[in-house]
């Protein structure tokens, strides 16, 4: 297998290129054709609800970008990524010691099914789940893109029976998911026993209908929604 070094001596495996980001606050490791992170993962970690020296768990960290965008931008204490693909663990954990995070960032290799990870630990969850059914539309065959996108290894009953296990009394789940899904998303959070607590649409452009749409839930909150001024086009991360 052929690497390189990056400046601080993190392997990048030829496949791999370093991206810049947030004016170069951070440096990405990505892969140059395989799954990428997309707009989704940031609009969801500028949503978090970040308090000071919360602890918290990313689900399907992929390459870690939520975790990196966290701690560059919030006052989280510490930020675990879980996840499933040996390849993009590997490419979260180089991207922590990339950044210089390896203290505060921590990546575990394993299944939100079974998660291995101490009961009832998290102030906040977070997680960008796969949202097309298994057997719905065409399957990618890049197998990181199709698990990323299809509910193959994990669905969304899996991350709120996960965030029942993990989260605190009080802990949140933030979450972002399809907008025509929003009906079945806030049924099976309550249901969960995590109360919707704040809500925001995506809009690809005002005079399109909602295309994602952005929930956090508290576990055994009581009701009451807040409903969020839109965010338009990609919000912050706009042109």
């Amino acid at each position: 297998m052929n690497t390189s070094r990056s400046r601080n001596s993190t392997p990048v495996e030829a496949h791999e290129r370093i991206d810049p980001f947030l004016d170069g606050r951070l440096n990405i490791i990505q892969s140059r054709s395989g799954y990428r992170f997309s707009i989704d993962a940031l609009l969801l970690a500028s949503f978090a609800g970040v308090r000071r020296g919360d602890l918290v768990v990313d689900l399907g960290t992929g390459c870690g970008i939520i975790p990196l965008v966290l701690l560059c931008s919030s006052e989280a204490g510490r930020v675990i990524g879980l996840e499933i693909q040996d390849g993009l663990a590997h490419q979260a954990c180089r991207n922590a010691r990339l950044n210089g995070l390896e203290t505060r960032m921590f990546v575990v290799r394993g299944d939100l099914r079974k998660p291995p990870l101490r009961d009832g630990t998290f102030d906040l969850m977070v997680c960008n789940p796969p949202y097309r059914k298994a057997k719905s539309g065409r399957i990618n065959p890049d197998r990181e893109r199709a698990i990323a996108r299809h509910e193959i290894q994990a669905c969304l009953d899996d991350v709120l029976q996960a965030a029942r296990i993990l989260l605190k009394k009080k802990g949140r789940l933030a979450v972002i998911y399809p907008a025509e899904r929003s009906s079945d998303l806030l049924i099976r959070m309550r249901g969960a026993g995590l109360e919707p607590k704040r809500l925001q649409f995506v809009y690809p452009e005002l005079e399109s209908e909602a295309g994602l749409v952005l929930v956090e839930g508290v576990m055994g909150g009581r009701p009451g929604l807040k409903v969020l001024p839109p965010i338009v086009d990609q919000g912050e991360y706009s042109l």
